[in-house]
């Protein structure tokens, strides 16, 4: 009966990574619709507007011709909006599926009844099949993420559109280029204010900043009107940096005086890029670190212990040490990664036999540490800490006692 409770799964606590799964689709609807709905609102207007004008001027004595152009004007323009709605109602359809699909995988998970079944086993390379694409999508590797989504047959289940789109506008600001990333502004311009985003401001900004430091008497010129179109709108909530790029232009590309030469160097641009990526995972609510670390961070706090990240660790990524581990938190793979997990939490405590103290503070067993003293061809009354490679005189060990 211990054993059946203890192999039970945990559908709830399963899922709690999965959340993007299912909320990253309802945000492209969201956004399907929006857009549908502009359009319609915009068109209708205009057809309306135009069909008044037509039916008044007809009325008046208006030209049989003049009103036939009015008219198929009018229909070209319903038209554009139909293939324009046709080609939402696709991207519709789409979504719909992925999330059909999503649904389907995660209530499988419902009717797996224990962690020693198979199909657990199938689930679970599933997931981390799609945690991997997860990471090579966020770290750029585009090519290779179709590649394992098309080979695992999980390209439903992962979100390979939503990314390229957000690395093609990254490595396009890290070109030092904004059309794309303005163009992405103002189609989601609503999202963004309810975002309280400033990233169009920073993007305009550091287009003044770049006609700026020409210097050239016509782009100074240049950039004041584009302050006063683009900056000036935010003085309200902007107010400290509209002043800093007023100032800058008194001040040349290469000043010393801050905040003047932080506002000139590249960095912007990289944090331009960040500031997009930051923005573009808060727009469709995905989790800020990739899923594959989540998980892996999990895992590895159950592993962790003080001695992991103690200033003495194995022969891993310490050369004094005359020790192996297995230890993943002591890898040099995954050290930095576990710096910031919690310690696991342990109930029971292993202590070797006869344990004994060495001057460094570290207790290890006294027969093993002897045998292994005699391993390193340590002389007679020396022993030598496997961890450290300090050598002591074993007269300094001191017995410990468990109380």
């Amino acid at each position: 009966m211990a054993e059946s409770t203890s192999t039970k799964i945990n559908a709830e606590s399963h899922l709690l990574l999965d959340h993007p799964l299912l909320r990253l689709p309802h945000e492209l609807l969201r956004k399907n619709f929006k857009s549908s709905q502009r359009a319609v609102e915009r068109d209708r207007e205009h057809v309306v507007t135009n069909l008044k004008q037509t039916a008044n001027a007809s009325i008046t004595g208006q030209a049989v011709p003049e009103t036939l152009v009015s008219l198929d004007s009018m229909i070209t323009r319903m038209q554009g909006l139909k293939r324009k709605l046709e080609g939402l109602h696709g991207n519709e359809t789409v979504v719909q599926q992925h999330s059909k699909k999503r649904i389907e995988h995660l209530r499988d998970l419902y009717e797996i009844p224990s962690l020693s079944d198979v199909k657990y086993d199938q689930w679970s390379r599933t997931r981390v099949n799609r945690l991997l694409v997860d990471y090579l999508l966020r770290s750029g590797y585009v090519e290779s993420a179709k590649a394992l989504a098309k080979g695992k047959d999980i390209e439903e289940l992962v979100d390979t559109d939503v990314f390229v789109n957000c690395n093609r506008i990254k490595q396009s600001l890290r070109q030092r280029k904004t059309a794309d990333c303005l163009s992405w502004c103002a189609e989601n311009k609503q999202a963004l204010k309810k975002l309280n985003s400033n990233l169009e401001f920073e993007l305009r900004l550091q287009q003044y900043i770049e006609l700026v430091r020409t210097c050239l008497p016509q782009k100074l010129l240049e950039a004041t009107h584009h302050a006063r179109k683009y900056l000036l709108p935010h003085r309200e909530t902007q107010t400290v940096e509209i002043h800093r790029a007023a100032g800058l232009l008194a001040f040349g590309p290469h000043t010393q005086a801050e905040p003047y030469q932080t506002m000139y160097s590249s960095s912007r641009w990289d944090h331009l890029s960040q500031l997009f990526v930051d923005t573009h995972h808060a727009l469709y609510s995905l989790p800020a670190q990739p899923l594959l670390h989540t998980a892996l961070s999990a895992g590895l706090s159950s592993l962790k212990t003080p001695s992991c990240h103690s200033s003495v660790t194995s022969s891993s990524s310490n050369r004094n040490s005359t020790t192996t581990t297995v230890c993943p938190i002591c890898s040099t793979e995954l050290n930095v990664l576990a710096l910031n997990v919690p310690y696991a939490h342990h109930t029971k405590s292993l202590v070797e036999a006869n344990p004994i103290v060495l001057p460094n503070g570290r207790i290890y067993g006294h027969e093993r540490l002897l045998a292994m003293s005699a391993t390193f061809g340590m002389p007679s009354g020396k022993i030598k800490d496997p961890i450290t490679g300090d050598v002591f005189d074993e007269s300094v060990i001191r017995k410990v006692y468990i109380t």
